[in-house]
């Protein structure tokens, strides 16, 4: 069996899987609808998948949104902001059960604001592919799989001034997609990966119409780092490398009353696939992290229309009554040609004493879609007195 061969159908496949718009539907080059498929590619896809309810709930939505217990994997920089000393939380998504049964993606998160103008924060997600039966070219099985994913990070956040807060997470990423293996070349080993995310979070508060209201701005890179191998080829795939900046407006209707709006876009800062003579698609890996970074704004094969393509798009809006009990809604878009993922989101979320619990589903907009029927589940818990982190300490 072509080791090289199986690890990028293995690639391919997780990538779809994973529904991070990175899914190929042949090795020749494709039209729809006049505009070239050209989705791009990274190793450890699960990093962009959104693990908590509460944001999945709202089309994937979280960088500018209100600080909570997961703030620290939306953005680092707003971590500080939030309202108790300490916190944590456990998300369970059933992973593309319409696809494999036994697929699921597990995160556990907490915090502790060490004062009022600082907290830390670590963040722990495991990705479980289930089980794959390996097979050579002769159909001879090679053993059974059991790929496996996970990423490890702590977080630091501080407000900078009394509007304009910042945060750095240092993350660990291991990929084992081989677990099980027993064919020829089975000495690969496990990729492994480190990583930062870096974000900043402006957010002020001000009165119009009568109500008391707060805008929000959000801006983050997540996932900076080194390239990750599993030692097949001496090749190296890109980490998947995010910009994402959105902004949120909340309006307090009345003392119990509140409801938010927002928008949120995201690109990956890595290479555009290239056509070579053939018309078969490439990757070029061998640009430094930096050069992949900046190149990714000017490289796509389909000039700036493609650019614009590159970038993903979520709305949502979130619906408050005493801080109670919350209703949320979104939707997500992304270029067809880059992915296609396309759905509605909806979820409901209640709080009681220091217990919360928050619920999404996501309603796929395209025919026979993976993400069909989605399911993630959170529990929260926020311990000990809110800090007053209106009266902010940095003058």
């Amino acid at each position: 069996m072509n080791i090289t061969k199986f690890l990028i159908t293995i690639f391919i496949l997780f990538s779809f899987l994973s529904s991070f718009g990175q899914a190929t539907i042949g090795a020749n080059r494709s039209n729809l609808l006049g505009q070239e498929l050209n989705p791009l590619q990274t190793a450890v896809p699960f990093l962009g998948i959104i693990t908590n309810a509460r944001s999945a709930a709202m089309g994937d939505m979280g960088v500018a949104t209100s600080a909570d217990e997961n703030s620290a994997f939306h953005n680092p920089g707003k971590l500080c902001l939030v309202e108790r000393d300490f916190g944590a939380s456990i998300s369970y998504n059933p992973w593309l059960r319409n696809l494999a049964p036994d697929m699921a993606l597990y995160n556990i998160a907490g915090y502790y604001k060490l004062r009022k103008e600082d907290a830390i924060a670590v963040n722990f997600t495991y990705f479980d592919l289930g089980k794959i039966d390996f097979f050579d070219d002769q159909a001879i099985p090679q053993g059974q799989g059991t790929p496996q994913e996970l990423s490890l990070s702590g977080t630091y956040s501080r407000l900078l001034s009394k509007k304009l807060s910042g945060g750095i997470s240092l993350k660990y990423i291991y990929s084992n997609l081989l677990a099980g293996y027993t064919g020829p070349n089975a000495q690969s080993r496990a990729g492994q990966s480190a990583a930062a995310d870096i974000g900043f979070y402006y957010n002020t508060d001000f009165f119009a119409a009568g109500k008391d209201m707060k805008l929000t701005v959000g801006i983050m890179i997540n996932n900076i780092g080194g390239k990750l191998s599993y030692g097949i080829n001496n090749r190296a795939d890109y980490l998947p490398t995010t910009l994402k900046l959105g902004t949120m407006h909340t309006t307090e209707l009345d003392e119990y009353n509140k409801i938010s709006f927002g928008i949120e876009a995201s690109k990956l800062l890595t290479p555009s696939p290239q056509f070579n003579s053939l018309g078969a698609r490439f990757t070029n890996t061998s640009k430094s992290i930096v050069s992949a970074m900046l190149g990714s704004f000017g490289d796509a094969p389909g000039g700036f229309a493609e650019e614009i393509r590159e970038i993903a798009i979520g709305t949502g809006a979130e619906y408050w009554y005493d801080n109670m009990f919350a209703v949320r809604g979104g939707y997500f878009h992304e270029s067809t040609t880059k992915g296609g993922r396309q759905y509605v989101s909806l979820g409901l979320g209640i709080k009681y004493s220091v217990i919360g619990l928050d619920f999404a589903y996501l309603v796929a907009t395209t025919r026979n879609s993976p993400l069909a029927n989605s399911l993630r589940f959170s529990l929260n818990v926020n311990i000990e007195k809110p800090s007053k982190i209106k009266e902010s300490a940095v003058e």
